[in-house]
């Protein structure tokens, strides 16, 4: 009686599909940066030689040891930095912070602006960056200004937000809302976002629409954020400076390190010191699109 060739088919196959590699599993995921891990790394970048000695003196009045921490930045976050500037003062401390296990992103200016001084501030920033690659060779800088350039990062990508001194820049532009909607849009359920501003005085003085003296009111700050969907969750005392009676003549700008009065009472200036300064954290919603 002649062998029918199927048991001896499915044999093989059994021992073939026994024989055949496994795949192979996937690498855990690494663990969270820690604050520790994360602080350590935010006290180098201070610390660093890359920081001009201009730079390193306005660490008394910004204090961004104390202001990241209190916004909670980790290491190994994608965070967008709103108008870093040409100068980029936090990118010498964000981007190596986040160059190894995470993401900076430098919210600029639109680069088609028709602007002469967002043109050269942009040439500024791009140099700054060329300049060290071992630093900022991972910077990621993407636009965004209203009204043109309002969607620097696909939705819900970013872990946070951090704007320093810039609300009133906007608010002469109609345009504080819209980038606090677009900062909204950005990230991610749960994400952070962090304001640092120069404060108005608290004396029921109402709050200027133009910000012409450069100060924002905490309150209206904190309205016109929740306003558009954030948590507020916290504020600090950080980066406040009593000594600063904020009734200048020239707002804000009359201290330093502008001291647009130049030498006119300029060591009472330089006494005062920088502005006193509102730091406020907030919460996209987790159950926020």
């Amino acid at each position: 009686m002649p062998i029918h060739p199927l048991p001896a088919l499915l044999a093989a196959a059994v021992v073939a599909a026994g024989c055949a590699t496994a795949p192979e599993p996937a690498a855990p995921a690494p663990p969270a940066a820690t604050e520790a891990e994360t602080a350590a790394l935010v006290a180098a970048a201070i610390a660093g030689d890359h920081r001009s000695a201009a730079n390193r003196a306005r660490d008394a009045w910004r204090h961004p040891q104390e202001t990241l921490a209190f916004f909670g930045l980790r290491a190994d976050m994608t965070v967008m930095e709103i108008w870093p500037g040409a100068g980029g003062w936090y990118t010498e401390i964000l981007a190596p912070v986040l160059r190894e296990r995470g993401r900076y992103l430098a919210a600029q200016w639109d680069p088609a602006s028709d602007s002469e001084f967002v043109q050269n501030a942009l040439a500024a920033y791009r140099d700054k960056l060329a300049a060290r690659p071992d630093l900022y060779g991972k910077v990621e800088v993407v636009a965004l200004q209203h009204p043109g350039a309002m969607t620097p990062v696909p939705p819900g990508t970013v872990d946070m937000v951090l704007t320093f001194r810039n609300i009133h820049n906007w608010m002469p532009r109609d345009a504080a809302r819209p980038m606090f909607e677009a900062m909204y849009a950005a990230l991610k359920p749960g994400g952070i976002l962090g304001v640092v501003e120069h404060r108005a005085a608290a004396d029921g003085t109402p709050q200027d629409p133009r910000a012409r003296s450069g100060y924002v009111r905490e309150d209206y700050a904190i309205e016109l954020i929740t306003g558009v969907g954030f948590e507020f969750t916290g504020s600090s005392e950080v980066n406040a400076n009593p000594a600063d009676t904020k009734d200048y003549e020239q707002g804000v700008w009359t201290l330093p390190p502008t001291l647009r009065l130049g030498e006119q009472d300029r060591e009472r200036y330089l006494a005062i010191g920088e502005s006193d300064r509102f730091t406020l954290r907030f919460r996209k919603p987790s159950g926020a699109r």
